[in-house]
């Protein structure tokens, strides 16, 4: 077994479920940096190999048998063709978002300033990717990590979504709770403040499905 297989292996079960490597680590319980590429190798060089604890419970989290993640590994099985890079979605800048011109009214992505970029199916035809910068939703998504984001898909209580406010704010955060009166937002970053609106002051709140880590 090689390392690079391995984690291949890590990254192929995380985007066969619609998860970020992040997304994978949180729903093993384990930390969410855990298979972060930033720690697949040590400061001098060293390849850092994932444990086999931590591999147990990604097995019990996602329920593969340690036989499929094997043929993961060797590369008998690879990425399912649902999931092949071989779509391609609008894609802008996070930063840009905020800006007229870019989505109508339910949120969907309109005009022809869009980029495109091909990543994994999702299965949404309204699906779209943005483009993180800097650093304000460190350790979770990184400068150039790039997000699918799902229109129609249904948000749930801890899910990370994009949210767009009525002032044309755009922020990526974690949804902590919904009322009939107000959301109450956590940002990704534990330096930066957490958020609660009305739900007057929303414009809409899609799902981020996917992210490339």
């Amino acid at each position: 077994m090689k390392h690079d297989d391995i984690w291949r292996a890590l990254d192929t079960l995380a985007a066969e479920h619609g998860w970020s490597v992040s997304g994978l680590a949180q729903r093993a319980g384990l930390d969410p940096t855990t298979f972060n590429k930033s720690k697949r190798a040590m400061p001098d060089g060293r390849f850092r190999w994932p444990s086999t604890e931590s591999i147990a419970k990604v097995l019990e989290a996602t329920g593969a048998s340690l036989e499929a993640f094997t043929a993961l590994v060797t590369g008998a099985r690879a990425l399912p063709a649902r999931l092949s890079p071989a779509r391609r979605v609008p894609l802008i800048g996070l930063a840009q978002a905020g800006a007229d011109g870019y989505f109508d009214d339910g949120g969907y992505p309109v005009g022809g300033g869009w980029d495109q970029v091909s990543l994994p199916e999702v299965g949404d035809p309204h699906a779209y990717a943005l483009e993180i910068s800097g650093d304000s939703m460190e350790p979770v998504f990184r400068d150039g990590d790039q997000v699918i984001v799902s229109p129609g898909a249904p948000i749930r209580r801890g899910d990370r979504v994009v949210v767009r406010t009525q002032k044309g704010e755009v922020m990526a955060k974690q949804l902590t709770r919904r009322s009939a009166l107000r959301v109450e937002l956590r940002s990704l970053n534990p330096a930066h403040p957490d958020y609660t609106f009305d739900l007057t002051e929303i414009a809409w709140i899609h799902r981020i499905v996917w992210a490339s880590q």
